[in-house]
């Protein structure tokens, strides 16, 4: 009964991976900086709305890469736009992506955490793992070990090795493409994008404009990368 309960439910799964075209999901990449409010505020408020309340989730491969504008110091080590905490957030939120089960729930602990930071409480960050029944004991381990530094060093890389190099965060890509000054019409590239049969919710009111990119929209809706504030170095000595 057990193993004729699981071919059940598989087939149900593998109905709605082709119902959506889970072979044709767009792939979407989101560099940022955990302390960033911009990264926050579109995290929160436009990329986790599109994603479950428009049912975007069902044609996105969604990869959130946390390092953002972070500089090397000449002992390396890092310099972080927002100070020494956003270091350890970001590590945390790396560790987050790589250990927990599933996208939605590393995605619902990323956005719970910057809802505090949008809420100046960003210290509380903690709180989220309690609040979404996150074991902690895995992800502390993570960022208070070589596991962590090695997860934010690889991102590191991928970021800093970027064609174009990214100017500021949110930095968005849809199938590798950059999105630049238009990343806020996300929706409509995932949704053109996207060569699938069935659209979901969030593609039915967006679609696609032409015009060049909005930098008279965006321009104070960034973090520029360059633009570290005056801070004590993140130093990991691990």
């Amino acid at each position: 009964m057990a193993s004729w309960h699981k071919m059940v439910v598989l087939i149900f799964l593998l109905a709605m991976a082709r119902s959506y075209g889970v072979e044709d999901k767009v792939k979407v990449s989101l560099y940022y900086e955990s302390l960033c409010p911009y990264c926050a505020n579109f995290i929160v408020n436009q990329l986790g709305k599109a994603l479950y309340e428009g049912n975007l989730v069902s044609i996105v491969d969604l990869r959130m890469i946390p390092w953002g504008n972070t500089q090397f110091a000449p002992n390396n080590a890092w310099i972080c736009q927002h100070g020494p905490d956003e270091c350890l957030i970001d590590m945390v939120e790396a560790c987050a992506i790589e250990l927990l089960p599933h996208s939605g729930l590393w995605f619902e602990m990323i956005k719970c955490i910057e809802e505090l930071n949008l809420q100046g409480k960003h210290g509380e960050w903690k709180s989220c793992m309690n609040s979404l029944k996150i074991d902690p004991q895995p992800i502390t381990d993570c960022y208070q070990s070589r596991k962590g530094v090695d997860l934010e060093l690889k991102f590191a890389d991928e970021t800093n090795h970027l064609n174009p190099p990214h100017r500021f965060v949110p930095w968005l890509l849809v199938n590798d493409k950059p999105l630049q000054e238009d990343y806020q019409n996300f929706v409509a590239y995932i949704c053109n994008a996207y060569r699938g049969q069935n659209k979901p919710k969030a593609c039915e009111q967006h679609v696609l404009e032409t015009n060049d990119f909005k930098e008279a929209n965006s321009s104070h809706h960034v973090c520029y990368s360059g633009e570290i504030e005056q801070s004590l170095p993140f130093n990991y000595n691990l």
